[in-house]
């Protein structure tokens, strides 16, 4: 094994309080693609005219709904999508009492589909649907049935998914829960993630400890400022030193 890999490994031994910060390249090694690489969903082509971040935004779905629900339908939804090493072997440092919490910037709930319990989703999650007008909650069957816009079955409002969208704050208790896990952590690993988007990426500011792991196959802007920097897949990286093998 790497010798990186090594004193990860090592470290994770000798921890109990270990908290987990991951992006996008965390779900790549499931299938899901990520946002800004060349092969990224907001790097491809869409016939809409519109970018995807514009169609994504607050004012766009409360504009063009119509469109706004074709794209999200068309391209951000992988429900066949599944856990891969990286989340199995999180949900097995959680059971063996060694992960205090995983903080994620994805919406496509592996983290729990592996058996991770607490999981800090910071822009929320596709596999809870609310109406923006009666605010009865739906699951993710119910607003795949087709392309359209979603309607809520009781009042006829809008059925939106729970994610945090471009021109939204991210949730108050959400964010608190993740910066208190983060200060108290012994080792910190971040992973799959360029730290590029905030205000997610600033949270690891908040970590004080001598433990800062960053695993992602490009290069970062905190990657000087991490004890351990490791420039491979996360999901051989994790599975690696925690025995996941498939």
């Amino acid at each position: 094994m790497d010798e990186k890999w090594e004193k990860l490994k090592k470290w994770i031994e000798e921890s109990n309080n270990i908290v987990f910060f991951g992006g996008a390249g965390v779900s790549t090694e499931s299938g899901i693609p990520d946002f800004r690489s060349e092969n990224g969903i907001f790097m491809t082509m869409n016939e809409y005219g519109f970018s995807p971040e514009t169609i994504l935004s607050h004012s766009f779905f409360m504009a063009k709904p119509d469109i706004f629900f074709q794209y999200y339908k068309k391209n951000l939804l992988y429900t066949d999508a599944k856990p891969n090493k990286a989340h199995k072997a999180l949900a097995k440092l959680e059971r063996q009492g060694k992960l205090r919490s995983v903080i994620t910037q994805n919406i496509d709930d592996l983290h729990q589909k592996a058996g991770s319990k607490r999981v800090l989703e910071l822009h929320g999650t596709l596999y809870k649907n609310y109406c923006i007008k009666c605010h009865k909650t739906f699951d993710l069957e119910y607003v795949t049935k087709d392309n359209e816009i979603t309607k809520c079955d009781v009042c006829g409002g809008i059925v939106r998914p729970d994610v945090v969208l471009y021109e939204e704050g991210l949730n108050d208790n959400t964010v608190m829960e993740a910066v208190n896990d983060i200060a108290k952590a012994d080792v910190l690993i971040v992973g799959g993630t360029s730290l590029n988007v905030y205000p997610a990426a600033g949270l690891i500011r908040y970590y004080k400890g001598n433990k800062l792991v960053l695993i992602n196959k490009s290069a970062t802007q905190y990657d000087k400022s991490a004890n351990l920097v490791i420039s491979d897949f996360i999901g051989e990286v994790l599975g690696a030193v925690t025995g996941i093998e498939s």
